[in-house]
């Protein structure tokens, strides 16, 4: 018979063996799993039990690939897919390959894995709360349920309000927890929500409807502008513009949409704004005296629907506000026109010669460049400037070369101004930019120092090159045009005309009579050159000299039968 001390012996044999077993398997199985992951070891769904680091690659790459795919978000308002970068999150591989290759220090937990439990690994990643909380106020419109704030519109002229209602959202830092437990599960990541209230309660909007929103609509309010004219605004327009929406702290505030404001006010209240208007120079005299600029007068539209919406609201009977303006600088002051140093003239040049239809044009385009200022470092451009030169505004059919000869069009003869005002330039010894001669040579303009246009393809460019501005003067008689240029003189300009080489026989053409046809008794083509140099006017250094050559076609024998 066994005695209650034997059964005791007994038992405690028992428990020996079974943690010698027990010690047996764990020692057994920490020398096999040495330099291993550990048993049953599972991370993101992937299972990766018993691998030593070679075999643990095809997991760490495919938790990589996952690290760049788009993080599909999910709540019960929507879903939104955004890349792991614009949420913050990072993923580090070798950390996590050195999280995998760690043994569990609970012996328990090392034995039930012998046996096929699972032992849940997390891969290391790391998210940045900031970055997180601007993606998630990106995608608010697709995962949460935006709160109603309380407000007041109108139905007529009578104010309704508008209920508050409570939203739900993303609780931020549930939502951090849960990205960096579950981003490279490679499922879908349901994010945690909480509820939030409007700011206004319905009780403030009950008191704005009986109160503000009441009295704005209660009578026209009357905006006095800066002539002193007096607009009146009816109580429906201000019905149409108005609106009370969240102050922030609780509050209704009116609010007064701009757009349906200047849709009813604009046609009365434009009128009293006043453009700025630069400064400019004056020859009246003979000499450039400076004209002072005018600051202008812009609608400040804010603060005037600001002060509209205050007077409406007030709880008083003056319903008068004034209209507020801003100044508006002119490009060019006054005190900036007096510095540019306008005060000689630095160049003059002159060419005549044209005919009836040619110089209409001519007179044309010199009355849109007279008075052009060039500021310091700009550039000048004729086309530019002029902007189109057709029927519409007034230039007329004249004669242009045209693929090598005598033709007629709209705006003719405008090379002989861009002949003058080239030169004029030139003599300045301002930078010359871009101009193009004509095909062929003409004989009252200077050999290679002359200047062709064609509006859209063929331009006259400029630049001040000077510390000063320059003043473009134009002069027109039915015979002349001539360009001054005033500034402060900065160079002197000597113009070299090399000698005529190489000429060549003009073509022999016979065309039918007609308006296609002009006659012409032609002229050899020529090769030339003009050499540019420019010396400083104050010391007589030289500081540039540049040779141009020019090749002129010979200008054909035209005979009109």
């Amino acid at each position: 018979m066994t005695t209650s001390a034997g059964r005791a012996r007994h038992a405690v044999r028992a428990a020996i063996v079974v943690v010698v077993i027990l010690t047996l398997a764990l020692s057994i199985d920490f020398v096999a799993s040495r330099d291993h992951s550990a048993r049953g070891a599972v991370i993101g769904g992937i299972p990766a039990s018993n691998r030593d680091t070679v075999e643990l690659d095809s997991v760490i790459e495919e938790l990589t690939t996952r690290s760049t795919q788009p993080v599909v978000l999910r709540t019960p308002e929507g879903s939104a897919e955004v890349a792991p970068a614009e949420l913050g999150l990072t993923f580090d591989a070798d950390a996590t390959r050195a999280r995998l290759l760690e043994q569990p220090r609970n012996p328990v937990t090392r034995f039930l894995a012998l046996f096929g439990r699972h032992l849940d690994v997390e891969p290391v990643v790391t998210i940045d709360p900031g970055t997180m909380n601007k993606a998630l106020d990106a995608n608010r419109r697709s995962l949460e349920k935006a709160a109603v704030e309380g407000g007041v519109h109108y139905d007529g002229a009578t104010p309704v309000g508008d209920e508050p209602a409570p939203g739900e959202r993303v609780a931020r830092q549930g939502a951090a927890a849960v990205l960096v437990d579950r981003w490279l599960d490679g499922t879908p990541v349901d994010l945690p929500m909480e509820p939030f209230s409007p700011t206004v309660s319905s009780a403030v909007v009950a008191a704005t409807v009986a109160g503000p929103a009441d009295r704005a609509t209660s009578a026209p309010v009357k905006l006095v502008d800066r002539r002193k004219r007096t607009v009146e605004v009816p109580a429906g327009d201000i019905a149409e513009m108005l609106t009370f929406g969240p102050d922030g702290r609780g509050g209704l505030t009116p609010r007064v949409d701009e757009k349906t404001a200047r849709k009813s006010l604009a046609a009365e209240l434009d009128p009293s704004q006043r453009p700025a208007v630069s400064a400019r120079f004056s020859l009246a005299s003979g000499r450039p005296t400076v004209v002072p600029a005018v600051t202008g007068s812009k609608i400040n539209w804010d603060k005037t629907l600001q002060a509209l919406a205050t007077t409406a609201t007030a709880d008083g009977g003056n319903r008068t506000a004034d209209v507020v303006y801003d100044d508006v600088d002119p490009k060019l002051t006054t005190d900036a026109a007096r510095k540019l140093g306008v005060n000689e003239m630095i160049s003059e040049y002159t060419t005549d010669g044209f005919s009836s239809a040619s110089g209409e044009n001519i007179r044309l385009v010199a009355a849109e460049v007279d008075g052009a200022l060039v500021l310091p470092g700009k550039v000048f451009s004729l086309n530019g400037h002029t902007g189109p030169r057709g029927t519409a505004e007034g230039y007329v059919d004249s004669t242009i070369i045209n693929n090598g000869r005598a033709a007629t069009a709209v705006g003719g003869g405008i090379s002989q101004f861009a002949t003058t005002l080239y030169n004029a330039a030139y003599f300045a010894g301002l930078e010359d930019v871009d101009h193009t001669e004509h095909a062929y040579y003409i004989s009252r303009y200077p050999e290679a120092r002359e200047a062709t246009v064609f509006e859209g393809a063929i331009d006259l460019k400029f630049r001040n090159n000077t510390r000063h501005g320059v003043l473009i003067e134009t002069s027109w008689s039915p015979s002349a045009v001539t360009v001054r240029l005033w500034g402060t003189k900065a160079f002197e300009v000597e113009s070299i005309t090399g000698e005529r080489t190489d000429p060549t026989e003009p073509e022999r053409i016979k065309l039918p009579k007609g308006d296609d046809c002009i006659a012409s008794s032609g002229s050899k083509g020529f090769t030339t050159s003009n050499t540019r140099i420019i010396r400083d006017a104050r010391t007589g250094q030289e500081v540039n000299r540049y040779t141009r050559t020019v090749r002129y076609a010979p200008e054909p024998i035209v005979k009109c039968i």
